[in-house]
Order: C-alpha cells, then structure tokens, then sequence
C-alpha cells in the first residue's frame, strides 16, 4: 500500500538535522524566528502533517500563531527560612511544560479566539517555538461545521487559562499517574 505524502513529511521531521541542506535551512529559519515577536501569527504551518493530524485547515476562522518560550528553570522567590536575605532567590523548575505556557501566551494575545491545538515546531539554545491552532468561535464557516462548532459554546472559553487543552489535560494525568 502506498504511503501517504504526510508520512514522508514526518519521516522528514524526523531527521531535519542529518541532511546538511535541512539542516542549514533551519538554521535560518529559526535565526529569523528570534527577530519576529515572541507571539507572530502565520498564514501557513510549518509542520503540515502535525497540524493537519490536529485539526487545521485552510479555511476562514482557523488561525495559526508561532510562539516563543524561553527554555530553562524559572528563577522562583522564596521565603527566609532562617537565611540572609540575599539567599531569598533560588531557581526552581517549573511543573507546568513550555507547550502549556505557549498556549496560554497565544490566548491572552488573542483573546477572541480559543485555543484549539498546539505542536511543538523547533528550538535553539535558548528558545523554543510551538505552533497553536486557535479557532474564531465567532465566524459562520466555523460554526456551520459539525467538527468545529462545539468551540463556541460557553464552556469552552479562554479553554487555554483553564486548563482545557489536551496538552495541559495530559500534564495534568501524568501528575495523577506519578502520585
């Protein structure tokens, strides 16, 4: 059986680094990612067959932001406990995952939008870029499909800033899991 054009997309993704062309290609796009703003709205996906598989598509309503998190532990304020004052600040890592907080940054600059989906789609040194799927609970060509229209009841909005997204729900099982 044949195999289809997203299969060999992903094979691609797979190892974008070994191929010398892809891999300088890369290298640009992400030099170019550090220059535009930390939440940049997108016509297109990077990753086609992620965001195809997560339910994007090229029509009215659906829109496509790449956001930038910075990696690493976060410096976290804690109380004294008998210590000087000057080693009040220690760095902590953070529980929630880098793709819960692009999320929750692409909602907040959007907020007539709802956060849908998201997908990992690259890193450097310091940043790291996701790709989120958001959807205009607003527009006619969304609510006339069946396999977008439940979006726009009440329940499912700022879905990002409450925890909703399958991102943040598979956190929040792994922590069950892990008790």
């Amino acid at each position: 059986m044949a195999k289809s054009f997203y299969f060999y997309i992903s094979r691609l993704w797979k190892k974008k680094w070994k191929d010398e062309a892809l891999s300088r290609l890369w290298k640009e796009r992400i030099k170019e990612w550090k220059e535009q703003p930390s939440v940049f709205r997108i016509e297109r996906p990077t990753r086609l067959d992620r965001a195809r598989k997560l339910g994007w598509k090229p029509i009215r309503g659906i829109v496509l932001v790449r956001v930038r998190v910075k990696k690493g532990w976060r410096k976290r304020k804690d109380f004294p406990r008998s210590r000087k004052t000057k080693n009040y600040r220690f760095y902590r890592s953070l529980e929630i995952p880098l793709q819960v907080i692009a999320e929750q940054r692409a909602q907040r600059k959007y907020p007539n939008l709802e956060v849908s989906n998201s997908y990992y789609v690259g890193e450097d040194g310091v940043y790291e870029w996701y790709e989120v799927i958001m959807i205009d609970p607003n527009e006619p060509s969304i609510l006339s499909r069946e396999e977008y229209a439940w979006i726009s009841t009440k329940k499912h909005r700022k879905r990002a800033l409450r925890g909703l997204t399958p991102r943040n729900k598979r956190r929040l099982e792994e922590a069950r899991n892990n008790r």
